[in-house]
């Protein structure tokens, strides 16, 4: 009999009509083979377990310092933590990062308390677990003012850890940022300036674009332009010097922390960034009188 039949179907519903069933939604597509009813549906735990088992962080004999395993932070990141009965093992956050809950799937065979050390900036929060006994699993979410730890606890009738923590390999590279960011803020702009000499007579006009400089002054020489803080984060644009023609010239300038520095004088220039919808900064030495070009 034809399994796709009217009657093969009615057939079989008959014959379960008594056993308990699962009701599955089938779904065929208009002259597609009859087999094709039958295919297994995904299964949505299989994609769990896997994703679970991809997330899951082992220790590893390169990640220890002393006896302490150093795990790499990453957000959805599972933390496998081995313990022993008769043992204490250390859950280390990051200095000076606060603890706002512990939430443990198996609170009556885990005992697990939190302390402190330190104090002020190098203030440490440390959570500390120990098993009733071997062969137990559970999972421990922490929560803190920074981030959230998704570990995998499991306590073995052999060795136990007795720490671990994490590098935090995005503040790392944060505070290289700042520590850079820092040293060209204090780095001068220039050798050999003298305060006494600088001329500030310089106006900006124009667009006020997020780049827009905050001031110009030269020293009789060099002309040095100052852009906001935030330049460091977008775009510079070129400097262009209007010259007596009237037309725009492309100079050469060097950033030096968040200032332009031209070597050489100049009446009028034009800092100018985009194409369609182009923004234009004019600097301006005071005395300088001509209009701006195209008008």
């Amino acid at each position: 009999m034809n399994i796709a039949s009217p009657a093969f179907i009615m057939l079989a519903l008959a014959s379960t009509a008594h056993q308990p069933k699962a009701v599955v939604a089938v779904h065929r597509v208009a002259g597609a083979p009859a087999a094709t009813i039958l295919d297994a549906e995904p299964r949505p735990l299989d994609a769990v377990a896997v994703a679970n088992r991809q997330a899951l962080q082992e220790p590893n004999s390169l990640g220890f310092i002393n006896a302490a395993q150093v795990y790499p932070w990453s957000e959805g990141a599972i933390y496998r933590l081995f313990t022993a009965p008769g043992l204490v093992s250390d859950i280390m956050l990051q200095a000076g990062e606060n603890l706002v809950s512990v939430a443990a799937g198996d609170t009556v065979r885990w005992v697990i308390g939190d302390t402190t050390s330190g104090a002020g900036s190098a203030k440490r929060t440390h959570i500390l677990v120990k098993p009733i006994g071997a062969g137990l699993l559970t999972n421990v979410v922490v929560t803190t003012d920074r981030r959230t730890y998704l570990l995998a606890l499991q306590s073995t009738y052999r060795e136990g850890m007795a720490a671990i923590s994490w590098s935090y390999p995005q503040d790392d590279l944060l505070a290289l940022r700042k520590a850079r960011d820092a040293a060209l803020a204090a780095a001068p702009i220039a050798e050999g300036l003298a305060v006494d000499q600088l001329n500030f007579n310089y106006r900006i006009e124009g667009d006020r674009a997020a780049w827009t400089p905050l001031r110009a002054f030269d020293d009789g020489t060099r002309t040095f332009i100052e852009f906001p803080p935030t330049i460091s984060t977008g775009e510079i644009p070129p400097l262009f010097v209007i010259g007596s023609s009237g037309k725009a010239e492309l100079v050469n300038s060097r950033l030096s922390g968040r200032y332009y520095v031209v070597d050489r004088l100049f009446s009028i220039a034009e800092l100018q960034l985009g194409e369609k919808r182009q923004q234009v900064v004019r600097i301006v030495r005071a005395g300088s009188d001509r209009r701006r070009r195209g008008s």
